[in-house]
């Protein structure tokens, strides 16, 4: 029977994995300028990244209940979040080209360095 700490720990996994594959998605679609490159990048990466996390969270950190097999684990707390997280960062989160961006990177270093430039001895 799984206890509750059993199931806090398994929500916890799928939390972080979750998050882990929206970022990953949403930092790779910002990157790569490419029509397939950041679906294939999805769809191959983050399941190591997913496997590593999932090793790390239910094996040192000892969170989540015994799923009994390897293949709920896979469908349980890579498969589930990876799905989750890509549909997040597709279908929720609008597209990098829609998004605008400030244009006022240059200004900002140049009052960074002459806030610099007084506060020298």
């Amino acid at each position: 029977m799984v206890s509750v700490l059993d199931a806090v720990g398994l929500a916890v996994i799928l939390l972080v994995n979750t998050a882990l594959v929206a970022l990953m998605t949403r930092f790779f679609r910002v990157r790569l300028h490419t029509r397939w490159g950041s679906v294939l990048y999805s769809v191959v990466v983050p399941p190591v990244v997913l496997v590593v996390s999932t090793l790390f969270l239910s094996g040192v950190l000892k969170l989540g209940p015994d799923l009994g097999s390897a293949v709920a684990v896979v469908a349980i707390a890579i498969v589930l979040p990876l799905a989750t997280g890509l549909t997040f960062d597709y279908f929720w989160m609008p597209a990098p080209e829609e998004v605008d961006l400030p244009e006022k990177w240059d200004d900002d270093r140049d009052r960074e360095q002459q806030r610099r430039e007084r506060l020298r001895p």
